[in-house]
């Protein structure tokens, strides 16, 4: 539904309910996703925003202004587009509102499913909501800047970063963030020793790895890869205190060759793509990391049961097998 919310974002320009941006005008797009289409007349440059590195590289390659996190300030025009978490949508509402210039234009659109209408109900308890259309399965709904922090910092307080466990920082958007996800707490607890250079891929904000700093002094170097750019800066905060040699890599597994070589790769690999099922994510994520081992070397992953990874495994690697699972998760090992 992603190029739906990106068509219904935009609408309202092409209807002539709003009016275009002139060429002078400095315009913010939070979330930027690939594949939208400006109306005809449109001629203000756009600065995107988005910490996804898959997104990013193709907006990057389109020719946009783009960067994982917004800079700047006095935007005439920002715009919101919502994904699927509601706390970092509304912290992306509240960042458009700082940004823009004061009675500069916010507008916001989202997919039925991501919970569009519920957002503009709450904030029309905040601010004025001057326009809405809905369109393309989703809804777009505007209002000026208000005066004043009240209403960012109402929505920041409303979703607060997290410290998970006690010990490690996270916040909405991010996997699993708040609660160490299970499925990574069994690959943590059925790892064999490890030593060498060890690689976490998709480490998100970074409980593998640290578990991993942690409780095997023989590692000799621990590189995290991660395509959520937020995530991967929670996890440099969260290992900060690492004994370990450490580096952080915000890379898209998928389009982006691995420069090392490791003697382990261990992963929890996504394979959702937005909200359908997609078993190909883990897949290629998993010869990305025969590609990565040293021969001899050995991936650790962990999966939901019903995943089938294990023709992958074999394709990959010269050997394979089970070492643990639960009621939800299994995990697997290959050696290179």
């Amino acid at each position: 539904m992603a190029n739906e919310a990106l068509k219904t974002l935009f609408y309202p320009f092409g209807a002539e309910e709003l009016d275009l941006p002139q060429k002078e005008a400095r315009v913010l797009f939070l979330g930027a996703e690939p594949g939208f289409r400006l109306a005809d007349g449109w001629t203000a440059p756009i600065h995107a925003v988005q910490g996804f590195r898959p997104d990013f590289l193709v907006l990057e390659r389109s020719g946009l202004e783009v960067a994982p996190r917004a800079e700047g300030e006095n935007y005439d025009l920002a715009l919101v587009l919502l994904g699927r978490h509601r706390g970092q949508n509304e912290l992306r509402v509240a960042e458009a509102i700082e940004r823009t210039a004061p009675d500069g234009l916010i507008v916001v659109a989202g997919a039925r499913e991501d919970g569009v209408a519920s957002l503009r109900k709450r904030l029309a308890d905040l601010v004025e909501i001057e326009g809405a259309m809905p369109k393309y399965h989703g809804l777009a709904f505007w209002f000026r800047r208000p005066p004043g922090p009240d209403v960012a910092s109402a929505l920041r307080a409303a979703n607060p970063a997290v410290l998970v466990g006690d010990r490690f920082h996270a916040a909405p958007g991010m996997f699993s963030h708040d609660r160490i996800d299970p499925g990574s707490l069994l690959l943590a607890r059925t790892l064999p020793e490890l030593s060498g250079a060890v690689a976490d891929f998709c480490a998100g904000w970074g409980f593998l790895a640290a578990e991993i700093a942690a409780r095997f002094p023989t590692v000799s170097a621990l590189d995290l890869y991660e395509a959520d750019f937020e995530s991967l800066e929670a996890a440099r905060t969260n290992l900060q205190a690492a004994a370990v040699q450490r580096n952080f890599f915000w890379h898209d597994l998928l389009a982006e060759p691995v420069g090392r070589r490791y003697d382990a790769v261990v992963m929890n690999p996504p394979f959702h793509k937005g909200r359908a099922a997609d078993p190909g994510i883990g897949a290629g994520i998993i010869r990305a990391a025969a590609a990565a081992l040293r021969p001899g070397g050995t991936l650790f992953l962990v999966a939901n049961r019903q995943l089938p990874y294990e023709p992958v495994l074999a394709a990959s690697f010269a050997s394979h097998k089970e070492l643990a699972r639960d009621a939800a998760f299994k995990v697997l090992a290959a050696r290179r």
